[in-house]
C-alpha cells in the first residue's frame, strides 16, 4: 500500500472523521488491503518509524544510531523471513550468517540492528530500509512490541456475576470478570485485574496492580506482592504432596502452610504452586515460571530465577538467585542450588550444585564433561568391540 494511502488513513481514523467516496465509506476503499485492512482497523498498532525511534530512546535498547529515508508507518512486526511492507524486525546480537544476510532481501519497511556486528552495519548503510543500531536490538523488539500492541485495559468494576465473600477489601481500580469467586476476608490490591472464572479462598493477600488470568485459582492464606501475573489455569498454594507410610496404608499430612510469591512474579499456564504442611513456600522477587512447572512445598526461590515448562522440584528445595532451569529439568527434595547456576534441559539435580555452575545430563555434571561425554555416546558399540577383542586375546 503507498504511503499517502497510509498516512491518510491514519489520519483519517485518529481524527475520528467520517469520509466518504462516492459513496463509500474509508474502511470500506481499504478493506481490499487484506492483512494492512485488519491492522489498520485497529489503531494501536499504527506507528511511524520515527515514534519508535523516540519511544526507545526512552527505554533500555540503548539506541547508537538511526537512519530515516521513508519514516514507513509500521502496522506490526515479524520476522526477517516473513516480513512484509510496514512490517518492522529485528536481527539480534550474534545471528547466524543465513539470516544476516537476509536483511538485503527482506520486505521489511524498517530494522532493529545490533551495533556490535560491524558486517550488518556496512550492509545497512547501503539499503534503502528505515532502520535503528542498537546495544540489545532484543529488547528493543520487546519495547516495539509493548508500543504497537498495548495490553488491553479492563474495565473498572465488578461484574454481577461474580460472587464477593464478606469482610472483602477492593482497592481502587480493581476489576474482577465474569463468575469470578472471592472468599471471606481478602484482599485485592489496587489496580488488579481478575478475570472470568478466577477463585481466591479465604484470606488471599493480592498487592497492586496485579493480572491474574482465567481460572487460575489460588489457595486460602496465599500472598502476592505488586505487579504479579498469573496465567490461565495456574493454582498457587494447592496441598503439597504430604503423605506417610502406615501399616494401614498412606496417612495424609494435613497442608496448612501458605503459598507467597514477591513482586513481578510470572507464572505460566497450568504450573503449580504447592503450600507446604507448616511454613512457606516462597518465590523470589521477578522470577518467571514457564507453562507447566511443578514446584513442591516449602521450595524457596531467589530473586530472578527463570524456569521453562515441565520443570518439577521437589519439597524443600532451596534455589539461589538468577538460577535458570532449562525445560524439563527435575530438582530432587532439599537439593540447595547456589546462585547463577544453570541446568540445561532435561538435567536432573540430585545433589547440591555450587554457585555459578553449568549443569546438564542426568545425574547433573558439569555441562563442558557432559558435552564431551556426549560425543562419545555414540562411539560406545565400537568401544564395547574393541573391548570384547581385546579379551579374546588375552584369554588366548
Amino acid at each position: 500500500m503507498p504511503q499517502p494511502m497510509l498516512q491518510t488513513y491514519r489520519v483519517i481514523k485518529s481524527k475520528g472523521i467520517s469520509v466518504t467516496l462516492d459513496g463509500h465509506g474509508s474502511d470500506e476503499l481499504f478493506s481490499g488491503y487484506g492483512h494492512i485492512h485488519n491492522a489498520l482497523s485497529d489503531s494501536k498498532t499504527l506507528a511511524e518509524f520515527n515514534e519508535i525511534i523516540e519511544k526507545l530512546k526512552q527505554g533500555q535498547s540503548g539506541v547508537v544510531d538511526f537512519k530515516i529515508k521513508n519514516n514507513p508507518v509500521i502496522l506490526t512486526a515479524a520476522s526477517l523471513e516473513k516480513a512484509k511492507d510496514n512490517d518492522i524486525s529485528f536481527l539480534d546480537n550474534n545471528s547466524p550468517l543465513n539470516l544476516r544476510n537476509l536483511i538485503e532481501t527482506s520486505k521489511a519497511s524498517a530494522l532493529l540492528l545490533p551495533a556490535n556486528d560491524t558486517y550488518i552495519i556496512e550492509i545497512a548503510k547501503k539499503i534503502s530500509v528505515d532502520w535503528i543500531i542498537l546495544k540489545e536490538p532484543k529488547i528493543a523488539f520487546a519495547e516495539t512490541l509493548e508500543f504497537l500492541y498495548p495490553s488491553n485495559v479492563e474495565s473498572e468494576g465488578i461484574h454481577k456475576s461474580a460472587v464477593i465473600g464478606q469482610n472483602v477489601k477492593i482497592g481502587l481500580g480493581v476489576s474482577i470478570g465474569a463468575n469470578a469467586y472471592i472468599g471471606d476476608n481478602t484482599e485485592i490490591g489496587a489496580g488488579t485485574i481478575i478475570h472470568a472464572g478466577v477463585v481466591l479462598y479465604r484470606n488471599v493477600r493480592i498487592g497492586a496492580k496485579n493480572l491474574i488470568h482465567a481460572n487460575s485459582v489460588i489457595h486460602s492464606g496465599s500472598k502476592l506482592g505488586d505487579k504479579c501475573v498469573i496465567n490461565a489455569n495456574a493454582v498457587i498454594g494447592g496441598e503439597g504432596f504430604g503423605f506417610v507410610p502406615t501399616s494401614n496404608g498412606w496417612k495424609k499430612m494435613p497442608q496448612v502452610g501458605i503459598v507467597i510469591l514477591k513482586n513481578k512474579v510470572e507464572v505460566g499456564s497450568g504450573s503449580t504452586i504447592d503450600r507446604p504442611s507448616v511454613g512457606e513456600t516462597i518465590i523470589g522477587e521477578d522470577t518467571k515460571i514457564d507453562n507447566l512447572v511443578q514446584i513442591g512445598h516449602g521450595v524457596t526461590t531467589g530473586k530472578g530465577c527463570a524456569m521453562a515448562a515441565q520443570v518439577g522440584i521437589a519439597g524443600g528445595a532451596q534455589i539461589g538467585n538468577a538460577v535458570v532451569l532449562a525445560g524439563q529439568v527435575g530438582v530432587s527434595n532439599k537439593i540447595k542450588i547456589g546462585d547463577g547456576v544453570i541446568a540445561s534441559s532435561k538435567t536432573g539435580i540430585v545433589s547440591n550444585i555450587e554457585a555459578g555452575t553449568v549443569v546438564s545430563g542426568f545425574p547433573a555434571i558439569p555441562n563442558k564433561l557432559w558435552l564431551r561425554c556426549s560425543a562419545n555416546f555414540k562411539k560406545l558399540p565400537e568401544i564395547a568391540k574393541a573391548i570384547r577383542q581385546l579379551d579374546r586375546k588375552k584369554s588366548r
